[in-house]
């Protein structure tokens, strides 16, 4: 029995090595998942928004009075928040703001839109911004779900001794959404009225 007792030893530490190693991998992995959903859910609430805006586009193209420059900004917002694409499980922080870049330009673009007063009688419009409203909402809590999932998955991956085997792994740390600069301003609304109107 002795001489077994250093192969059983042997054995004991491998399967607890093997344990630990399979746990911190295993954790990650299932963090990291929640961090993908958290992130496909925050594509969705983004892609309810841009379907909307081309119902938006299209009521109000038919106002003669809206504004051809503001309305053909929207639209140019619209097709750059929809380029850029970002790979949950291999996302940087340069990709995150040049996201949230592109989606709060098109935001601000619409809350001059919302705010034109000509479209105010038109009951297509009014349904569609109460949509848009509501997608706003729908925006910020699956953007905040996405950082109440990173945060454990960093966690685990940056705790000692976590740490030392993570990028071993291929886990690396993943940025959190962060308002962009200004964002605490409260954006300008400008009213265009054309020369029939201001008649």
């Amino acid at each position: 029995m002795r001489k077994f007792l250093p192969w059983i030893i042997l054995a004991v530490v491998v399967l607890i090595g093997y344990t630990w190693f399979k746990g911190i991998n295993n954790t990650a992995v299932t963090l990291n998942q929640d961090v993908e959903e958290a992130w496909g859910n925050v594509e969705t609430t983004y892609q309810r928004r841009n379907d909307l805006i081309v119902n938006l586009v299209k009521t109000v193209q038919g106002a003669a009075e809206y504004e051809k420059g503001t309305l053909e900004a929207v639209i140019q917002a619209r097709a750059n928040a929809t380029k850029t694409v970002i790979d949950p499980s291999n996302v940087t922080p340069e990709q995150l703001e040049k996201f949230t870049q592109n989606q709060s330009a098109l935001s601000r673009l619409l809350v001059t839109v919302e705010s034109y007063p000509s479209l105010q009688a038109n009951q297509g419009f009014l349904k569609l911004q109460d949509e848009l409203t509501s997608t706003e909402n729908q925006i910020l809590t699956a953007r905040t779900r996405f950082n109440e999932a990173v945060k454990p998955y960093n966690s685990h991956i940056k705790t000692f001794p976590n740490s030392l085997f993570a990028g071993v792994f291929g886990f690396k740390e993943k940025p959190y959404f962060k308002s962009v600069a200004g964002a605490e301003k409260a954006p300008d609304v400008e009213f265009n009225f054309d020369k029939k109107e201001a008649k």
